[in-house]
């Protein structure tokens, strides 16, 4: 009976090593080849028009707290506008995006990855927070789950993140602000569905929107830096050092904010809100 207990807390220490060790890391970005091709001749674009309905009627862009909200419980009792969810993402499922530009594709990945991660949500309904949405005995987050098709290839979100718009948009550490992950500390979803010609102006506005909130960076009491997890998780995606991270936030700062961030040389505490972000 002792050694099936000692079992037991040693299986359980092991769950919450690889459970710690998932939130206080982050996948590398690392290229699927698969999807590293385009046809910049291809000058069609791809309908988002499905999607910018449903932001439009689900999506709490300005609520006060400043950090959008997303009403779950309405959309999970409009069974026509779930359906119009489902539908769309079957249309890009459809598509193969390599035969688009690559600022096209660029549009499809992000509204696929905030489509689908919705649709992740409203599978299980009323949830607290996405991390308690997984395969398998044990997990955190839906990430890792294969939960697309596309051009015959199996999909998870962290494919879709961390395969294909991470590492082909490289240069463009913006893409940070536009996935949603569907909690209290991630940058806000857009309340567009992005498009190859507004593209630049969501992301831009995103980047000061989510620098500019406590959530993403801030100065406590004391004078101490707390900002966001995102910037320790992907940290090499905005130059790999203090220094570069800080120049990226002064980048989108206010002026109060950005003075006192030429002027900081301490430490840099993180945080992250996992709570749901719905209404």
């Amino acid at each position: 009976m002792m050694r099936k207990a000692q079992t037991l807390v040693g299986l359980f220490a092991v769950v919450l090593f690889i459970w710690s060790s998932t939130i206080s890391a982050a996948p590398k970005a690392q290229l699927i080849p698969f999807w590293n091709a385009s046809n910049e001749a291809n000058s069609a674009t791809i309908d988002h028009s499905a999607w910018q309905t449903i932001l439009n009627r689900y999506l709490v862009a300005n609520h006060p707290s400043g950090v959008s909200r997303f009403n779950y419980a309405k959309l999970t009792a409009n069974t026509a506008d779930g359906n119009k969810l489902d539908e769309y993402l079957s249309y890009l499922q459809k598509l193969d995006p390599r035969t688009y530009s690559k600022a096209e594709q660029k549009a499809y990945w992000i509204n696929f990855y905030n489509a689908l991660t919705i649709q992740v949500v409203l599978s299980a309904y009323p949830v607290s927070s996405i991390t308690k949405i997984y395969d398998g005995w044990f997990g955190f987050g839906p990430w890792d789950d294969v939960h697309a098709k596309v051009a015959g290839q199996r999909l998870t979100l962290n494919d879709i993140e961390h395969g294909i718009l991470r590492p082909i948009w490289k240069n463009d550490n913006r893409i940070h602000y536009a996935v949603n992950c569907a909690s209290y500390g991630c940058p806000n979803l857009a309340s567009e569905a992005y498009t190859a010609a507004n593209m630049d102006r969501l992301l831009e506005q995103g980047a000061r929107d989510y620098v500019n909130h406590p959530r993403g960076v801030q100065f406590k009491s004391d004078g101490t830096l707390l900002v966001s997890s995102i910037y320790r998780w992907y940290k090499r995606d905005f130059g790999g050092t203090n220094a570069s991270v800080i120049r990226h936030w002064r980048q989108y700062a206010k002026p109060r904010l950005a003075k006192r961030l030429w002027r900081y040389n301490g430490p840099i505490d993180h945080d992250y809100n996992w709570s749901l972000n719905a209404n």
